[in-house]
C-alpha cells in the first residue's frame, strides 16, 4: 500500500495562502461552511471557493465567478478528484 509522506495536518497546510479549489454544493449545505450566510432558497446549485485547508473564502452562483474570485485574490485553483 502506498502511503502519503504527509500527516493529514501537513497535507492541509500545503499551498496555504496560494492554492484554492472550487466545490459545487447545494444551497441546503451552505450554512455548514458559511454560518454567517443568510438563508438561501433550497435547491440551488452554488460554488464555494475554499482554501487549501478547506476554509471557506467565497460563495458564488457560478464556477466562473468562484474562479474569478480566486484570480482576483492571486490564488491558484486546483482540481480535486
Amino acid at each position: 500500500m502506498n502511503q502519503s509522506p504527509f500527516t493529514p495536518e501537513q497535507f492541509a497546510k500545503l499551498g496555504g495562502g496560494q492554492i484554492a479549489y472550487v466545490r459545487e454544493m447545494q444551497s441546503e449545505d451552505v450554512q455548514r461552511l458559511f454560518p454567517q450566510a443568510p438563508q438561501i432558497e433550497p435547491g440551488l446549485k452554488l460554488f464555494a471557493l475554499l482554501s487549501a485547508d478547506g476554509a471557506p473564502i467565497v460563495l458564488a452562483d457560478s464556477r466562473d465567478a468562484a474562479v474569478a474570485s480566486a484570480w482576483e485574490n492571486q490564488l491558484q485553483t486546483v482540481s480535486l478528484h
